[in-house]
């Protein structure tokens, strides 16, 4: 829709989606990134409660920057998010509860999510509302997207199935097929968030400073 995004702000969108993704350039949230990512049901359920908790968190922050004494400004953020985080979690038990289950307390952990609290300090406390806004939804769906794919691969290599839809045949088990039973565990994700990392970076072109 025009007029309701600048062009500032469609940079920082895309920015965060792909040239300063939270993941693949500034490698933070590895851990839930490998912990959640099992199913691809549930990596959508975590990336859709940081959605909402680094939307509203940049937000709120934002709104109350101009107030909030320098000396106790993580002590404000943090309940800023800390509530929000509660709320996501809440819903899940309310709703997903079989999903909430899974993901056990990486929900609760988007608390100390550093992609979260990084935001907050160094984009929220300078920028007005609405960027701050559009500033974490554009990480939250950088991070996100990125769950998505690796949860989407583990899935397919793993189970032969994505969200219970059966994918690849039976009659490919009798022609030798396996399941990759690594996807299942930790280093699965590990190496295929390193492709992921190193593809992106060399598309993009993007080198280390010696």
């Amino acid at each position: 829709m025009p007029g309701i995004f600048s062009r500032k702000e469609k940079k920082i969108v895309r920015d965060a989606l792909w040239e300063n993704n939270p993941i693949t350039f500034q490698v933070l949230g590895i851990c839930s990134a490998l912990a959640v990512t099992v199913k691809l049901e549930t990596a959508i359920a975590m990336s859709g409660a940081l959605i909402f908790v680094l939307a509203l968190s940049n937000m709120v922050i934002s709104a109350l920057r101009n107030f909030i004494p320098s000396k106790i400004r993580f002590i404000v953020q943090l309940c800023v998010i800390s509530t929000l985080v509660i709320l996501a979690d809440q819903f899940l038990q309310a709703y997903l509860y079989d999903i909430s289950k899974q993901l056990s307390i990486f929900v609760g952990l988007i608390i100390t999510n550093c992609i979260v609290m990084g935001r907050a300090e160094g984009f929220a406390m300078r920028n007005p509302p609405w960027r701050s806004f559009i500033d974490g939804l554009g990480n939250a769906l950088g991070y996100g997207g990125v769950l998505v794919l690796v949860a989407g691969v583990r899935e397919v290599l793993g189970n032969g199935s994505l969200l219970g839809v059966k994918l690849i045949p039976e009659s490919f088990y009798n022609h030798g097929y396996a399941d990759c039973g690594m996807m299942f565990l930790a280093p699965g994700a590990f190496f295929l968030l390193g492709a992921i990392i190193w593809i992106q970076r060399a598309i993009s072109g993007y080198k280390e400073s010696p």
